[in-house]
Order: C-alpha cells, then sequence, then structure tokens
C-alpha cells in the first residue's frame, strides 16, 4: 500500500512538473527586438490578432523596424514605436488593418497596435504596456506579450508627462526579426 502510494505521488508529482513548464516557443511566431539595454522578445498572439500578426511578421521581415524611434514612452502605462517619421503620425507603405478586438485583458507585458481615433486605422505603430493598460481592453488590439526582457522594455528612456510622452533623443529598436529568421 505505501509502495502504491509513493508511486502515485511521484506519478501526480511528474505530472505537475510537466504542466508547469512553459509550451515551446513558436520561432514563426516570435520577434525578437534588440535595443541598446538587450533584447525584447515578444510572443506574437494569431489566435488574437492574425491579420496584426500577419503585418508585423511582413514588416520585421523587411527591416521596417530597424532603427525606428520609441517616440512615445509613458512611465508606468507604455513605450510606443513604429513611426518611420518618429512623430507618431507615420506608418508604413502596407494598408492599415481592420480592428481585431478581444476581451483578452492589457495586462503587463501586453503588446498592442497604436491607432488613430479611426478603430481600422492601426499600421506599423505598436506598444509595450508597463502597467495601466487595462482600460484598452476591447479598445485596441491586442497581438502579443513579452516572454522575456521585460526588464529591458522598463529601461527605454521615458518622455516628458508634459508633452505626453514625446521622447526627445529617444531610444531605438536596433533590429526586429522573427526569431526564425534572426541570424
Amino acid at each position: 500500500m505505501l509502495r502504491s502510494s509513493l508511486a502515485i505521488l511521484a506519478l501526480a508529482a511528474s505530472l505537475g512538473c510537466a504542466q508547469a513548464q512553459a509550451p515551446a516557443s513558436d520561432p514563426n511566431n516570435t520577434v525578437v527586438l534588440e535595443t541598446k539595454d538587450g533584447n525584447i522578445t515578444i510572443r506574437l498572439r494569431p489566435d488574437l490578432a492574425p491579420k496584426h500578426v500577419e503585418q508585423i511578421k511582413a514588416l520585421a521581415k523587411r527591416g521596417f523596424y530597424d532603427g525606428i524611434v520609441f517616440h512615445r514612452v509613458i512611465d508606468g502605462f507604455m513605450a510606443q514605436t513604429g513611426d518611420p517619421t518618429g512623430t507618431g503620425t507615420g506608418k508604413s507603405d502596407l494598408p492599415n488593418l481592420p480592428a481585431e478586438f478581444t476581451p483578452t485583458p492589457y495586462k503587463v507585458g501586453s503588446v498592442g497596435m497604436a491607432r488613430s481615433a479611426s478603430p481600422d486605422s492601426a499600421n506599423s505603430q505598436f506598444f509595450i504596456c508597463y502597467e495601466g493598460c487595462g482600460s484598452l481592453t476591447g479598445q485596441y488590439t491586442l497581438f502579443g506579450e513579452v516572454v522575456s526582457g521585460m526588464d529591458v522594455a522598463r529601461k527605454i528612456k521615458k518622455g516628458s508627462s508634459a508633452n505626453n510622452g514625446q521622447v526627445s533623443a529617444p531610444d531605438k529598436i536596433v533590429r526586429m526579426r522573427l526569431q526564425a529568421d534572426a541570424k
């Protein structure tokens, strides 16, 4: 009886350990964003926003994000990038995307698409949430989550609160690639 109880406990413990392990990453749905302070790894969520994920992947594959600045960074809220003009008004040459809103909540490390007042205006700009992004749930397309490097994301130079987070001499993305293509 004792031996079978120990065997059951050992089996339960091994099942618990197996469940606790993170699923293997998908290099075709993972982007690595290199900064001067290190890498930020983002797991893309095609299950939530397939069109947005495809656009981010297409832009990353062509090197669109390389050298682009974090033009708006609000301490305790988020860091925004993806505008080739660095002003917050630019975009890529690809078409704007229709909103893919979900009830999945924004939290620390969530990655969402920036847009204008029109819900269907997301294009290339995105933001990484620090805190306080819960109110964005269902209002902005959530397409990914930081799986490593949140400490690096927090080191991105912050903007002036008096200027709505606009950053002078901003940090930039050195390089952004799909993990499958990063060499």
